[in-house]
């Protein structure tokens, strides 16, 4: 379970505050499939990243009573200069994971050969896309979180593979996916809200948080 409560966040942009969430609570529980559709500059990055830890609310409490991932895409926790190898083991140690294990996954998922020993600065944006993913699929989580959707990458046997655990991995997991895309969200999510003005309006179905999205786009 994830709670917010009474969360609040904003940004100083140099000529006025943009306010990202007022006063938020709500909760998303196991099996609690959320889809929150936003548009482009509403602040849903900054939220699916306070889900994740990864940034404080200015105000209220966040709760996670289940073990939360980093967002899919996230990069901030790769080191550039470091290969692919010293990154993935590095990150199996914070999350008190078998390093060799992790390790022989990634290299496994991301089959991108010699590359995997040399610095993920050298590394194209799909070969980063790649280990962004291996990296999370390596790791069982209670829930999931996906910033912009599903990625693919031009690698067809990659997309296979990692497509068949994400599946596996998606039945006993909940996921949150923050997105402006109603398609993807209504092939992973069964529940949905819209951020809209810093505030978070939950609804029983996707097409009622449609219907909202669309006549306040």
């Amino acid at each position: 379970m994830l709670e917010f409560e009474n969360v609040s966040k904003s940004y100083w942009t140099g000529t006025q505050r943009k306010v990202i969430l007022e006063s938020a609570s709500f909760t998303v529980r196991r099996g609690m499939n959320l889809g929150i559709l936003a548009k482009n500059g509403t602040g849903k990055t900054t939220v699916i990243n306070m889900m994740a830890g990864l940034e404080k609310p200015d105000m209220g409490r966040i709760e996670r009573n289940c073990s939360v991932s980093f967002p899919l895409g996230f990069m901030g926790g790769l080191e550039s200069k470091h290969t692919g190898t010293e990154n993935v083991r590095y990150i199996a140690a914070l999350y008190s994971l078998d390093q060799d294990e992790v390790e022989a996954f990634c290299r496994w998922l991301c089959d991108i050969g010699e590359y995997f020993d040399m610095p993920i600065g050298t590394y194209s944006t799909g070969m980063r896309a790649r280990l962004s993913l291996a990296l999370m699929l390596a790791m069982n989580f209670d829930m999931y979180l996906i910033d912009e959707g599903m990625p693919s990458t031009t690698d067809v046997a990659f997309n296979r593979r990692a497509g068949a655990i994400m599946r596996e991995r998606f039945q006993y997991a909940t996921l949150v996916i923050v997105s402006h895309d109603m398609e993807i969200l209504s092939k992973f999510c069964n529940s949905a809200a819209v951020m809209h003005d810093g505030k978070l309006y939950f609804f029983d179905t996707l097409q009622e948080a449609k219907a909202l999205y669309d006549y306040t786009s």
